[in-house]
């Protein structure tokens, strides 16, 4: 944790501070110290649940949680996760693995050997079952990991509907192919899905359905949902709403009709956090965040983007958290945290998760130190208590505060009524002076991880450290 130190020249006094938080940006041709509202404030969408306008989400790797990997031994961790503010646990997938072309020992999640049914490494139906409805009881909410690009294998519609999947021109199915390059993606053990046999898809409601209809999930996680094609969601998502008309969608994608046409609730915020990683490792300015999320509103009008700093796959194949943001992650942290959007814990992030998860194999998260469990929980009541932070329309709008003397200082408040979050990032490695003026915040704010009043005064001098950040509400 960075600690962050605001110096008010004018009375010579100085005050500790703690963390700080970011959100999205606007116009990039803004005078110094000059507050900007974004246009085309988001749109109330239908695929947005109510439930979800404060919520934030949790990514389980059941395999990897603990030693046993089963749903019984990760039910031991609900009391603590539901202490800390976690909302939505999304499970990776949960289905048996498929063994023919299988890589590594235990697969890959994502290998789907059967729809309907469970891993029985995990456990079986009914001890999911029941974990739904004590997550449900604890008042959380349940989605699943959908791979709808794909199967394994050993699924039984390879031998009793081969018509089902993508064909080579001798007539052999396929793994999934890259539609840029034309050459495998290396997914070799998955079977492509054909989307221009109706029956198919249809096939495919029916499966999500059942999870819907039997177990009783809250929606879905849809993995490359881009490659999936736009009709198969228009067909799909009013069939899944009227089984459960409080649905939650997440897709795999940056792909602007996803939430446009309200098929789904949230889409991923890979262009934020592909950001952060380029801006900590040097590689990118502070300013381009502006351009980034003016192009985000330009480009998405309904629903929000789902915020990280990891997760499964970024921390398997891209790196640890410490390895791909070093200094920067606590800022960027509560950068993702406070961005217009919903912020995303992986397993193991509330514990310092320091290594790379395997993952075709074994690799047990270390719970002995639950190091980061107070940094999140802090992050996550603000969000729920302060409907400035809260998702899509029901949030507040991100004013941005420039300061043209120091560009690597984003700053910027979020307003909903009387509710209000102001955020001060020094996104550099040296620390910044600046000084705060133009009567753009003033006032009494609560310094929000110190738990101590922060008076703002035009012309007060600021001083943050590298990589700090300072986060205030009122």
């Amino acid at each position: 944790m960075r600690n962050a130190t605001i110096f008010f020249f004018s009375f010579l006094l100085a005050v500790s501070l703690g963390l700080g938080s970011c959100g999205e940006a606007g116009l990039s041709d803004a005078d110094a110290d000059e507050t900007v509202v974004m246009e085309d404030p988001t749109l109330p969408s239908k695929a947005a649940p109510d439930w979800a306008k404060s919520a934030n989400i949790y990514e389980v790797n059941v395999r990897q949680y603990t030693p046993a990997g089963t749903f019984a031994a990760f039910a031991e961790h609900l009391p603590r996760l539901q202490a800390m503010g976690v909302d939505i646990l999304w499970f990776m997938p949960i289905y048996p693995i498929s063994e023919k072309r299988r890589k590594g020992a235990l697969g890959s999640y994502y290998a789907i050997a059967d729809y309907t049914a469970v891993n029985p490494n995990f456990g079986t139906m009914e001890e999911f079952k029941a974990l739904v409805e004590r997550i449900h009881g604890m008042g959380m909410k349940v989605i699943l990991d959908w791979v709808p690009n794909h199967t394994g294998w050993d699924h039984a519609w390879i031998s009793e509907h081969p018509e089902y999947y993508t064909k080579d021109s001798l007539g052999n199915i396929t793994d999934p192919i890259n539609p840029e390059t034309g050459e495998s993606w290396g997914w070799t053990d998955v079977a492509d899905l054909n989307y221009d046999n109706a029956e198919m898809r249809e096939a495919m409601i029916e499966e999500m359905l059942f999870w819907l209809q039997e177990v009783g999930v809250d929606g879905f996680r849809c993995d490359v949902a881009a490659e999936v094609p736009d009709r198969f969601w228009a067909q799909a998502v009013p069939k899944l709403r009227t089984a459960n008309p409080d649905i939650f969608m997440l897709a795999e994608s940056d792909h602007p009709p996803h939430r446009n046409e309200e098929w789904f609730a949230m889409t991923y915020g890979w262009p934020h956090h592909h950001l952060m990683n380029q801006i900590a490792q040097g590689k990118e300015e502070v300013p381009e965040l502006d351009t980034l999320l003016a192009d985000y509103h330009a480009r998405f009008k309904r629903g929000y983007s789902m915020q990280f700093t990891t997760n499964h796959d970024e921390n398997s194949w891209n790196g640890t958290v410490e390895e791909r943001l070093g200094e920067a992650a606590d800022a960027m942290t509560v950068l993702a945290f406070t961005l217009e959007g919903m912020p995303l814990i992986y397993s193991g992030q509330e514990a310092g998760l320091d290594k790379r998860l395997k993952f075709f194999e074994k690799d047990q998260i270390d719970w002995g130190n639950l190091s980061r469990q107070a940094f999140y929980k802090t992050l996550l009541e603000l969000k729920h208590r302060n409907p400035a932070l809260w998702n899509g329309a029901a949030g507040g709008r991100l004013e941005r505060i420039y300061l043209e003397e120091t560009p690597e200082i984003f700053a910027y408040r979020r307003q909903r009524g009387k509710n209000e979050v102001a955020v001060f990032l020094n996104l550099s490695g040296e620390m910044q002076d600046f000084t705060l003026s133009g009567g753009l915040l003033e006032g009494d704010y609560t310094n929000v991880f110190a738990n101590s009043t922060v008076s703002l005064t035009e012309g007060m001098g600021m001083q943050l450290d590298a990589w700090s950040y300072l986060l205030l509400e009122r």
